[in-house]
């Protein structure tokens, strides 16, 4: 069965988001059903299989997220994009522990929900890539498979764990921890899905901390041509054609671009761990 034709099932207590994904996703080729509510929801995934589900948290009698983990218990290979328009810490934490594909605040564009939709039918299997160490709102610990893919959906994660930062620094340092990321999945874990990436969310009072440690032997900076950041400044974008010659993705700004958006990058000696810290300043 081709993707475009997968079963869909939308669970919200909102008419109108059933209207609007309805039409947004019956467009792209999808076949979608409805439920008011999550009991409803798990009354028709009793009764019919889907390729997704795509929830609400906040329904009456079962939510969305009491949806997700009896979807987890009767269909583990269901992914489960979770949705609301009342984020929280706690339920994106939950999400994550539950083995949701990812989490995604409203309102959203359309190109946002086709692009979550088909990132989570392409990827099949994916439920044991991100393993939860520590799923508390303050410090949230994981152990994930060097996918990009894997990247891409904790990436998510993270952006919807408001921290205190304005709209656009929190875009920002997401970008940031991105790169990072992508850097250790590729460099210190050669993009092998057999081999594992640790990351950290910590928040405290005064600051974030993401902490990345790849199963890598590490780097020196005296030695990273691929990378813009030894770039000379009469040639900044000699690192472009090193890439290409590699077969590397194009990029090789990010240690450069998360340097500008980090109040403090921290790598230790080794270079397989990035300790990155932006701090939160409270508005008087």
């Amino acid at each position: 069965m081709a993707m475009q034709n997968a079963r869909i099932l939308v669970v919200d207590d909102d008419p109108d988001i059933h209207v609007l994904l309805a039409s947004i996703l019956s467009k792209a080729g999808y076949r979608v059903d409805s439920a008011s509510d999550g009991r409803e929801g798990l009354a028709r995934l009793d009764g019919s299989a889907y390729d997704l589900v795509l929830t609400d948290v906040r329904m009456p009698g079962l939510d969305g997220l009491e949806l997700l983990h009896k979807i987890r218990e009767r269909s583990p290979a269901t992914p489960v994009i979770v949705m609301t328009a009342m984020n929280t810490p706690d339920s994106v934490v939950r999400s994550i522990r539950e083995k949701a594909f990812t989490y995604f605040s409203k309102p959203f564009s359309e190109t946002a929900v086709l692009d979550i939709v088909a990132n989570a039918l392409e990827s099949q299997g994916a439920q044991d890539d991100i393993e939860v160490l520590s799923a508390r709102p303050n410090w949230v610990a994981l152990r994930l498979r060097c996918k990009l893919r894997t990247a891409e959906r904790l990436v998510q994660f993270m952006r919807e764990l408001r921290a205190g930062l304005t709209p656009e620094q929190q875009e920002d340092i997401a970008m940031g921890f991105r790169e990072l990321l992508m850097n250790a999945i590729e460099h210190g874990g050669h993009s092998d899905p057999e081999k594992k990436v640790e990351v950290a969310y910590i928040r405290i009072k005064e600051a974030i901390l993401y902490y990345i440690r790849d199963p890598g032997q590490g780097f020196s900076f005296d030695c990273l041509p691929h990378a813009a950041v030894s770039a000379t400044p009469d040639d900044p974008f000699s690192h472009l054609e090193v890439r290409s010659e590699a077969g590397m993705r194009p990029g090789g700004f990010g240690i450069f671009m998360t340097r500008e958006v980090a109040d403090e990058l921290i790598y230790s000696e080794k270079g397989n761990e990035v300790l990155l810290v932006k701090y939160v300043r409270e508005a008087e």
